[in-house]
């Protein structure tokens, strides 16, 4: 939330940058005008659109309430009807029968058992069916009330009924051809039923499905009535999130039902609950009541339109008086703020006049205030940039006369690599293979140091400058230093700043070969790398003297001592005095951030006696074609 509230406060400062002050100025006093007349319009319009709500909310709340009551009625009235239908035993035992009836029983079925399920629907006129379905195969339909369960067995209720296990479930079937009918192509009519569903098992045994229907404009009566204000209608929506209701409704010819269907997704489904929302210019209030039998809510939806438009007629005649007084204002403001700014415009123009070259620019302003304050400054500082300019120039003559000289040196240290090859000779001719390899390393060390065409190198040429710088210190030690490498082919690959591991590595020799056990047994050195995540870890390690605790801390402190401290502490001591002082490792350090960033540098671990252990992140970067170790390994 605070980056959000960042973000939009910089946008908006640079918006308003790009603003001239004097519009700034007429915007806030605009602004400072205007939102206290908008607090008091929202506040004044809000209140009368509540009580608008409030009074429609009570003038059709009985209308719901009244609907609900007639529903939860025919509910009662087909449950008892479906309850009268499996209570004769008669009944069970006839859809139960193992054996195939013959002429007289069926005939006795059909003259004293099967009237009394007809009855069900004549005393009840709004009950249109009354089915019972069964997968014996001994049982003979008797139209219209029995018949075979594979007539069903596909709806897409059945599976769920079987499911309930005995307990009624309630489905809204739309558009469903008499069962009666459904094989007849040339009789298409349809009809949409309220439906009682259950399975019939009196013994924990599935026997059959029953199935009990009303037409669904006389279950729900008034949501299907034609006598109703044309500012309300009532709908039904189910658990599938069908909409039920009069097509025929002249109010539902405006309405968008899918934007209704996505507001009630969208609000709470609590019994009673209310809310509002806008399809197209009308804003429209629903109220609602559960039908939990049902799974299904009943909706009142009453247009808005003519309260709104009444309310938003009113507000508008108050806008407009607004507006009307705040131009007004805004052009007297603007012509006295012209008058105030005008010096403030002169000072604007002699910095365009700047900005095109025009660096002798005389600015007559003696005003006193903040603009003759701004015009001082802008003054001393165009003085201060002549000073610069002319201090750049002489910087770029030291620079070409730098370059001179470089390219003095490179001519020397040429000089200097063909005397080296020749001492090799002479060494080799000599038989002296010793001094020979030692010039040999001497040289490719003085060609890496002084060849400085890049900062960065790979991995590899670092390593072998190392190597080379190892071969010569054990001319010196007498083969008693031994370099150990764990560094994977493609790693080898990796940039790295040049003359950046073998300031470690002189490190490690120099202070790892001063006690007793190193100039006995030797020292080993071990320069390890291995990536983690996006990085790449350089590791260079010694079994040497190691460090104390407080010289570590020393240590690190040095390396990220600011700059100006370091100069006053061991700027202007000697080299003697400076040695062992980390200036090595904080010169690598300053380097690897100023190159990679803050996230990289180097960590160093120690302990006195056994070993010392400076370890370098890098951003893992490839220079071969910039294919990683591991994408190398599987391209072979």
């Amino acid at each position: 939330m605070i980056k959000v509230l960042r973000k939009g406060r910089k946008q908006l400062a640079e918006m308003t940058d790009r603003v001239s002050i004097q519009t700034k100025l007429i915007s806030a006093y605009i602004i400072i005008i205007l939102i206290p007349i908008i607090l008091f319009a929202w506040y004044l319009f809000n209140e009368f659109y509540k009580n608008t709500i409030q009074d429609t909310l009570k003038n059709n709340q009985y209308a719901l309430e009244s609907e609900k009551s007639s529903i939860l009625n025919n509910v009662e009235i087909m449950g008892r009807a479906a309850q009268l239908a499996i209570v004769d035993r008669q009944v069970i035992d006839y859809l139960t029968n193992p054996r195939e009836l013959d002429v007289s029983e069926l005939v006795d079925f059909n003259l004293n058992i099967f009237p009394n399920l007809q009855r069900l629907m004549f005393n009840n006129p709004n009950i249109a069916n009354v089915r019972l379905y069964t997968d014996n195969a001994n049982m003979k339909e008797i139209w219209p009330v029995i018949f075979n369960e594979n007539r069903i067995s596909s709806r897409a209720w059945y599976q769920d009924v079987l499911a309930r296990k005995g307990i009624v479930w309630w489905e809204v079937l739309k558009d469903e051809k008499d069962i009666m009918n459904r094989y007849d192509t040339e009789n298409e009519a349809t009809s949409t039923y309220v439906s009682l569903l259950r399975e019939i098992s009196p013994s924990g045994k599935h026997v059959g499905i029953l199935e009990v229907d009303m037409l669904i404009d006389k279950f729900f009566q008034k949501t299907f009535s034609h006598i109703q204000d044309g500012q309300s209608q009532m709908l039904v929506i189910d658990r599938d999130m069908r909409i039920f209701g009069a097509a025929d409704s002249p109010f539902l010819g405006h309405m968008d039902l899918d934007r209704l269907r996505e507001e009630w997704v969208s609000h709470s489904k609590e019994d009673g609950s209310d809310f509002t929302f806008t399809a197209g210019d009308t804003p429209y209030l629903v109220l609602s009541t559960s039908i939990k039998p049902l799974d299904a809510y009943l909706l009142n939806i009453v247009s808005l339109k003519d309260s709104v438009t009444r309310i938003q007629k009113t507000r508008n005649l108050f806008i407009a008086a607004a507006i009307i007084l705040i131009a007004l204002m805004s052009v007297i403001t603007y012509f006295l703020q012209s008058l105030i700014l005008k010096k403030l415009h002169i000072l604007r123009d002699s910095m365009k006049k700047v900005r095109r070259g025009d660096l002798n620019v005389q600015i007559d302003i003696d005003a006193g205030g903040e603009v003759g304050e701004l015009a001082h400054h802008f003054r001393q500082m165009m003085k201060k940039m002549n000073e610069l300019i002319v201090e750049a120039v002489n910087k770029q003559a030291a620079t070409k006369e730098a370059e001179l000289n470089s390219l003095k040196n490179q001519i020397d240290a040429h000089f200097l690599y063909n005397t080296l090859e020749n001492l090799k000779m002479m060494a080799e001719v000599e038989g002296q293979f010793t001094i020979s390899d030692a010039l040999t390393s001497l040289g490719a060390m003085m060609r890496y140091s002084l060849k400085w065409s890049s900062d960065h190198v790979r991995l590899r040429d670092e390593i072998q400058h190392i190597q080379n710088y190892i071969a010569i210190m054990n001319i010196r030690y007498d083969d008693k230093i031994k370099l150990k490498l764990d560094i994977p082919e493609g790693y080898l690959e990796q940039e790295v700043l040049k003359m950046s591991l073998q300031p470690l590595v002189e490190n490690a020799v120099k202070h790892g070969m001063v006690t007793d056990r190193t100039r006995r047994d030797g020292l080993v050195i071990w320069i390890r790398a291995w990536v983690s995540e996006d990085y790449m870890l350089i590791e260079v390690e010694d079994d040497g003297a190691g460090m104390t605790e407080r010289r570590l801390r020393e240590l690190h402190e040095r390396m990220t001592m600011e700059d100006t401290v370091f100069d006053q502490k061991y700027g202007h001591s000697s080299s003697n005095d400076r040695e062992g002082n980390g200036i090595g490792l904080r010169n690598v350090m300053q380097r690897i951030t100023m190159y990679y960033g803050n996230e990289n540098g180097i960590k160093v671990e120690s302990k006195e006696g056994a070993y010392t252990q400076v370890r370098i992140k890098l951003p893992y970067l490839i220079l071969s074609g910039g294919m990683s170790a591991d994408e190398k390994s599987a391209y072979r």
